[in-house]
């Protein structure tokens, strides 16, 4: 069933690969199960990828590029396409600005940012929110989230700011080992060169102000050096780009920034957090 409704629904990325890994595999006179013995995948598998019954995964995608494809690099720029198709509507055109970002400013108020996720917790709010999704849509949001995390990694690398209420580092996800392994993963990115990890704690509005009180915000840096704001409140998007109002949240950014723990501080309470849940 769910097969006969990804071919109703294939899109023009999942089409196209859709057609050169079949006219790639027969040119180099291979059956579907050859093909997936070579990939590490079955012949059911390659079928599916063919038919646009089962869109192909990132790891599958890989593979293809190293089996048929000729080091023309078609699978390999496929990757970013496929992944974008897998994203929920809303968030589409903001996943294309934060993969080419050259510095993001993020503040998150009531989970992990998505970008720092690890695969149990992304699991565990994703499966758990509304409405429900059946789990093969689940297992796609997964691991469409977690290749977010190229960013971190790429040349030449983003610069990235996180700002995380307290509350986020002590609210339960998923299970205790879901939440030690979620603040370990946080503590190593946090000593990223190119990552920066503040902590806003609790007592941040005893002197009667709190700059985060309306919530997450996405600041961005393009590569062509445009500001831009993003927000996703009630998984609706808006991005922004009139230079007044990114400048207004830049501003309050700033002062949630200054309102944090300093990053040393903030990576200590992490840590002992990750401890407690030993």
């Amino acid at each position: 069933m769910a097969g006969q409704e990804n071919k109703e629904k294939a899109t023009p990325t999942a089409q196209l690969v859709a057609h050169m890994t079949r006219t790639l595999r027969k040119q180099k006179g291979l059956t579907q199960e050859q093909l997936g013995e070579m990939c590490g995948f079955s012949g059911a598998a390659i079928s599916g990828v063919e038919t646009c019954a089962q869109p192909a995964s990132d790891q599958m995608l890989v593979k293809l590029e190293e089996a048929i494809g000729d080091g023309m690099g078609f699978f390999h720029e496929s990757r970013l396409y496929v992944r974008i198709d897998k994203y929920p509507v809303q968030f589409k055109d903001y996943a294309l600005v934060e993969r080419a970002a050259v510095n993001l400013c993020l503040y998150s108020t009531l989970v992990v940012h998505g970008l720092f996720q690890t695969e149990g917790y992304a699991r565990a709010l994703i499966a758990g929110g509304y409405p429900i999704l059946s789990q093969e849509r689940v297992e796609e949001l997964v691991d469409a989230r977690l290749a977010r995390q190229d960013v971190f990694d790429r040349e030449p690398p983003a610069t990235i700011e996180l700002i995380l209420e307290e509350s986020v580092l002590r609210r339960l996800i998923g299970s205790d080992a879901v939440m030690r392994d979620q603040l370990t993963f946080l503590a190593a990115c946090a000593e990223k060169r190119n990552v920066t990890v503040y902590v806003l704690p609790l007592t941040a509005g005893l002197q009667g102000e709190h700059a985060g009180v309306y919530g997450d915000i996405n600041l961005v840096e393009t590569h062509e050096h445009e500001h831009l704001a993003y927000l996703e409140p009630q998984n609706e998007s808006m991005m922004i780009s009139d230079p007044a109002s990114v400048s207004a949240y830049a501003q309050r950014y700033a002062r949630m920034r200054a309102q944090a723990l300093p990053p040393r501080e903030s990576l200590g309470l992490i840590e002992r957090l990750a401890g407690d849940q030993q």
